[in-house]
C-alpha cells in the first residue's frame, strides 16, 4: 500500500484528532430504490416473458438487481492478481458494474454497521494505491503477494496488512494501524501510524504517518466498494 494513495497499502486515512464518528446507525435503503409494481396475472405473465426473452437473447449482461451485480463484479475481479493481470477493456467491464451499484447503495452508507468486519482487497484499478511500492512491477518480481487485508474496527480503528514473499522464501508483512473519521454520509479519512515491517525475525516501523480518504459507495454483508480521493476503484470482499 503506497503511503500516500492507498486505502490498503502501508494504511492511510486522515481526519480531525479529536473527532469520532457515529457510526453505528442503522442502515437505511437508498431514497431512489427501483420500486416493483404488482400486474395483473394475465399481463404479468405476458411480460415476464418478454422480458426472459431479452436478457437471454439481445442481452445476456443485463443485471436485474444487486446480488447478481455482487456476483458479477466478484467473477471479474476474482483470481485477477487484485487486478494486475486485467486489460483495459476489462477494467472498464469491472467500472460499469461498480457504477451500478452504486445505484442500491444504502444511505449515508458511513453510518452503516455493515462497514466494520475484516475485508480482503480483491481489486484495485490502480495496482499500487494497495501496496505502494511492493505493488508496483519491479516490486511484484521480488515480493509476491500473499494476503491484503483490512479490518474496520468499531468505533473508529482501521488496520491494514499486507503480507508477502520475498524472493520466494523469506515471508513478511507490512502492518499499519489508523484512526477514522467520517467527513461526511459517504467520505472517511484515516491518519495512519508508522507503517511496522516484519521481515524473518526483524520487526521494526519506517516512515512517518500516511493518510488516504475514501468514499464508500456501496457496501452490504458480501462486499464493499471504495473510490480513493485520485478516483482509484476498490473492491473489498468481506471474510468475517
Amino acid at each position: 500500500m503506497a503511503a500516500h494513495s492507498s486505502a490498503l497499502s502501508t494504511p492511510s486515512f486522515r481526519g480531525a484528532e479529536n473527532s469520532k464518528p457515529n457510526l453505528l446507525n442503522s442502515c437505511s435503503l437508498p431514497s431512489n430504490s427501483p420500486l416493483i409494481v404488482s400486474l395483473p396475472y394475465r399481463q404479468r405473465q405476458r411480460k415476464t416473458l418478454r422480458i426472459s426473452a431479452s436478457v437471454s437473447v439481445s442481452n445476456p449482461e443485463v443485471r436485474t438487481g444487486p446480488s447478481d451485480l455482487v456476483a458479477s463484479i466478484l467473477s471479474k475481479v476474482i483470481q485477477t492478481d487484485r487486478g494486475v493481470s486485467l486489460k483495459k477493456e476489462e477494467h472498464k467491464e469491472v467500472a460499469a458494474v461498480a457504477e451500478e451499484l452504486q445505484k442500491y447503495c444504502v444511505n449515508e452508507p458511513v453510518k452503516c454497521p455493515l462497514i466494520f468486519g475484516e475485508w480482503d482487497v480483491v481489486y484495485c484499478s490502480n495496482p499500487t494505491s494497495p501496496g505502494g511500492g511492493y505493488r508496483s512491477a519491479l516490486g511484484r518480481l521480488v515480493f509476491r503477494t500473499k494476503e491484503m487485508i483490512q479490518v474496520v474496527e468499531a468505533p473508529d480503528i482501521v488496520r491494514n496488512k499486507v503480507s508477502f514473499s520475498a524472493f520466494g522464501f523469506l515471508d513478511g508483512e507490512v502492518s499499519l494501524k489508523g484512526t477514522l473519521k467520517a467527513l461526511d454520509d459517504k467520505w472517511i479519512q484515516v491518519v495512519f501510524e508508522a507503517p511496522e515491517l516484519k521481515v524473518g525475525a526483524l520487526d521494526f516501523r519506517y516512515g512517518g504517518q500516511s493518510e488516504v480518504k475514501l468514499q464508500i459507495t456501496y457496501v452490504d454483508d458480501k462486499i464493499r466498494l471504495g473510490k480513493g480521493s485520485r478516483g482509484s476503484l476498490f473492491v473489498f470482499q468481506r471474510l468475517n
